[in-house]
């Protein structure tokens, strides 16, 4: 009898484990088969050179590198199920303009790729099993993430007149904002369904954090891999 109860307790978890863990695989393969295709930025790695180009830049970099979009949805995801949960993306995305001045300051920070990597893996399992940091605590993690992938951002714009640099953080800050605050309002969403249960609605963000977490370990498979 206390076998079944048990199994009748964490079956909904392990079903939802396995269908993230399902989509984690399929992404996986994606992200390992085409992950040398990725490009820098949306300016075919030239540096911009004016107010359009460097805005675009900075529109794309985080859009078509699946590491920095990956965690632009999770740190969303994560707000929606916290309280004053906005404070993440917020303090993220302030982190990331502070990790691109340390790039262009020529500061350096130790295997940025890999710890992007780990961020997004880190992130995606504090969704998948109900994190249960405070909202500052996450927060703080969200910063120091933030500080990584802001070093990435740099990349793509060191040695850029002060024109298209300006417009560079103006346009991934803007995208940052929108697609973190896009995945806030569906997690939201999708824990305030009028027609299912709130276990289920935090179901879904749970699969979406395996999913998330999936991508987290190919990435870092691959950066450790070469």
């Amino acid at each position: 009898m206390f076998p079944t109860k048990l199994y009748s307790q964490f079956s909904p978890r392990l079903r939802t484990a396995r269908v993230g863990l399902l989509g984690s695989a399929l992404t996986a393969s994606l992200i390992l088969t085409t992950a040398p295709a990725v490009a820098h930025h949306g300016m075919d790695n030239r540096l911009p050179t004016n107010f359009f180009e460097g805005f675009i830049s900075g529109l794309a970099h985080p859009i078509i590198r699946l590491d920095h979009f990956a965690f632009v949805v999770v740190i969303g995801l994560l707000a929606a199920a916290k309280p004053h949960g906005l404070m993440l993306p917020m303090t993220f995305v302030s982190a990331t303009l502070v990790g691109t001045g340390l790039h262009l300051g020529a500061l350096n920070l130790p295997a940025p790729e890999l710890l992007i990597a780990g961020s997004v893996l880190l992130f995606g399992l504090l969704l998948a099993v109900g994190n249960r940091l405070g909202t500052v605590g996450t927060a703080l993690l969200a910063g120091v993430a933030g500080l990584f992938h802001g070093f990435a951002y740099g990349e793509a714009i060191v040695g850029a007149e002060m024109t298209p640099l300006i417009a560079y953080l103006l346009g991934f800050t803007l995208v940052q904002l929108a697609v973190s605050l896009a995945a806030y309002g569906l997690g939201k969403r999708f824990m305030a369904q009028p027609n299912s249960p709130a276990p289920k609605a935090h179901r879904s963000l749970q699969a979406a954090g395996w999913m998330i977490g999936g991508v987290g370990l190919a990435l870092a498979y691959a950066q450790l891999a070469g």
